[in-house]
């Protein structure tokens, strides 16, 4: 069965050959696994058999798709945010509007000029799109970009003080994103429209559920509106305790929520999918915090085979994936493992490697 299809296949509840899989490695991980399997880093994903292929085509490419060796070493961006390497992933340093007037902030220019370029992004992931299961990110969309630009105290602060300024300036930022979405779902043949905010921690929203459903959700479901319009799958990333509106998300038309950070307050993957499975789809669920890179194989088999059984109890509708990168640190027996409980061996791994070496080593 090809990718595409077992993906299709198992967000509409129909029988597998095996789960889908989209795991996504932490470049250094990327880095030693490319090392043991003797083929470029950015040929991992294709022996590690993901079935997802997808990029940022947003402000995250500069977060998440440039990678730098050393700490200390950085970037900025066309958002005018700068970006430097502290430890394992890259974090601000300078954010654009942080201390600004509110003059300055509604004066605040959005990168309009820079999509066609982001866009590019997409083509040599759309080029795999007879095969393979394509996704677009368009995130962050809402909350997420204005705490980029404002920095997460001053986004709270104009949330809570001044919501005329919040409401302007997280319609801006849908605006981006939906604009990109709008241009990406025209030029490359989709099959899911990704989208995404960080809006909790590990305990709790970060705001009253009631905030969220006045000055985000609206935003979010214009966004949403242009994958559905497009007949496109639509997914949300969100990590931390968002249960409480999981609800809201299934309601303005979400297909499948990610990252289902299984450590969270209330985000067991099992209750999630025994109160929302009916109406949503899953993709996550890996604890990438304590069960791969510190938990004993056989752990990490037991937990991969309670969360793939109880995820597809009704037949579907479930991705598997780490509810992050998997880190560096992670032994590699346990990602086998991991593996092994989804139906894909060692071996077929180490066959795939192979057969990529082949194929680069032909004229």
């Amino acid at each position: 069965m090809l990718p595409k299809e077992r993906v299709h296949r198992a967000l509409k509840k129909l029988p597998v050959d095996r789960v889908p899989i989209f795991m996504w490695f932490h470049p250094d991980t990327a880095k030693w696994l490319s090392q043991m399997l003797e083929i470029p880093a950015s040929r991992v994903d294709d022996a590690m058999k993901n079935d997802i292929k997808m990029t940022w085509a947003n402000n995250n490419w500069y977060m998440e798709g440039i990678v730098h060796e050393n700490d200390g070493e950085g970037h900025s961006d066309p958002w005018g945010i700068s970006w430097e390497k502290l430890g394992p992933y890259n974090q601000i340093s300078h954010y654009p509007i942080k201390d600004a007037s509110k003059e300055d902030v509604l004066a605040y220019k959005f990168p309009y000029d820079k999509q066609d370029m982001l866009l590019e992004l997409m083509r040599p992931v759309a080029a795999a799109s007879e095969t393979h299961f394509i996704g677009c990110d368009v995130s962050p969309c809402i909350f997420e970009m204005y705490c980029r630009l404002r920095g997460m105290e001053g986004a709270m602060l104009d949330m809570a003080a001044d919501e005329a300024l919040s409401k302007e300036m997280l319609k801006r930022c849908a605006d981006f994103a939906l604009a990109l979405a709008e241009k990406a779902c025209e030029r490359y043949p989709l099959d899911w429209l990704w989208s995404g905010d960080d809006v909790a921690s590990q305990q709790a929203l970060m705001m009253h559920p009631n905030t969220w459903r006045e000055q985000i959700k609206p935003h979010l479901a214009r966004i949403l509106d242009v994958g559905k319009k497009h007949h496109y799958w639509t997914a949300y990333h969100s990590c931390g305790a968002i249960r409480p509106i999981i609800p809201d998300l299934i309601e303005i038309g979400l297909n499948v929520l990610n990252p289902i950070q299984c450590t969270a307050v209330d985000m067991d993957p099992l209750s999630l999918k025994a109160e929302f499975g009916e109406h949503l789809a899953f993709m996550g669920g890996v604890d990438n915090q304590y069960l791969l890179p510190q938990g004993t194989p056989q752990e990490v088999r037991t937990a991969t085979q309670r969360l793939i059984e109880g995820m597809t109890m009704d037949g579907g509708g479930f991705i598997l994936a780490a509810s992050h990168t998997i880190p560096p640190e992670t032994p590699v027996e346990n990602i086998f493992a991991m593996y092994e409980v989804a139906g894909i061996t060692r071996e077929e791994i180490f066959d795939s490697a192979a057969a990529i070496r082949k194929s680069l080593s032909q004229p």
